[in-house]
């Protein structure tokens, strides 16, 4: 199964094909306990089809009633939905006491609109991030390449516009099978990650099966080497066999994965760095990338908790938030 963006951006490109069309929502900001993130998206049609989410559920029901009710004919529209409601949007409240402000943009099925959605696919797969420049009063778009890092939504009131960046699709590599890969590759999963899981040991590929997950049974490092890792991806070594392990951790150090980890303990993660350093080939910049150990320091140890540990320190750097200390694997 696709990353849910990557499905957003293709039932676009087929509607248009279709001459349908459709209305992009995006969630700009949030406030309080909400469901969704700045930047979600969800995508309608006038008779109900869609694909995403902005809520979960309430909003999305009270956006397509209102949607088949004809309002939204604009090209573009702002609305709030929340515990903060006003007289104009009246319908619903959250029940986790959150706010939400989403904006709605009226596409026309036309060559345009195939080429802007065809040009953010390419985006999400990796080919380069772009700016979704919007004009808030005319509901223009232009997009600029993008080679900054920021949040996914920057509102510049003076001007009327809002700024909205497209990326590739958050990416997690597995470097291996074990317990830990196999529930890491379940969180990932359900994060809204591309899962890919590499490994070339028939035995341990016989018995993985995680729905939406892809396996590739190889060697990690011959998969990195072949396909490289854009700057949305994670590189998680979660076998203790060095050559699986250290091998991977060679070929991604080279290139812009944002996040490169391998489990293993305190005492055993100098030994590697010292390994990595003098038969590896490694750099002591290209070792400082490496978090070793991997994780959050949560006290976790089943797989579980290790899985978690792991999850929650890639989606702590993908979010540019500070560390506590390092997880003891």
């Amino acid at each position: 199964m696709q990353p849910l963006d990557i499905q957003v951006v293709e039932h676009a490109i087929r509607w248009s094909k279709a001459s349908e069309d459709f209305w992009l929502c995006t969630v700009l900001s949030t406030f309080g306990s909400s469901p969704r993130a700045p930047g979600s998206w969800l995508i309608a049609k006038a008779d109900g089809d869609h694909c995403g989410s902005l809520s979960g559920g309430c909003v999305e029901e009270d956006f397509l009633s209102r949607l088949s009710e004809g309002e939204f004919r604009g090209p573009v529209n702002r609305i709030r939905y929340g515990a903060s409601d006003g007289p104009d949007n009246p319908r619903v409240s959250l029940p986790c006491g959150g706010v939400l402000d989403v904006l709605v943009e009226h596409w026309p099925a036309n060559e345009q609109t195939i080429e802007h959605f065809l040009a953010l696919k390419q985006a999400l797969g990796g080919a380069g991030a772009l700016v979704r420049d919007v004009c808030l009063e005319s509901g223009c778009v232009e997009l600029i390449p993008d080679h900054s890092l920021g949040s996914k939504v920057e509102e510049v009131a003076e001007q009327q516009r809002v700024r909205l960046r497209v990326g590739p699709v958050s990416r997690l590599l597995i470097a291996g099978l074990s317990p830990v890969s196999t529930v890491c590759a379940s969180f990932a999963h359900s994060l809204g990650f591309e899962v890919i899981v590499c490994d070339p040991r028939p035995e341990e590929v016989r018995h993985f099966n995680v729905p939406g997950v892809t396996l590739r049974q190889e060697l990690p490092s011959v998969w990195i080497a072949r396909e490289g890792c854009h700057r949305a991806t994670a590189v998680v070594a979660l076998t203790h066999d060095p050559k699986i392990d250290d091998t991977a951790l060679i070929e991604a150090v080279k290139t812009e994965a944002f996040y490169i980890g391998v489990m293993g303990s305190q005492k055993t993660s100098e030994k590697r760095r010292e390994r990595l350093l003098r038969i590896g080939g490694l750099t002591e910049a290209q070792a400082d990338r490496i978090h070793m150990p991997i994780g959050l320091n949560i006290g976790s140890k089943t797989p579980a908790e290790i899985a978690l540990s792991v999850m929650a320190d890639v989606v702590r750097v993908r979010e540019g938030v500070t560390a506590p200390a390092l997880h003891p694997a």
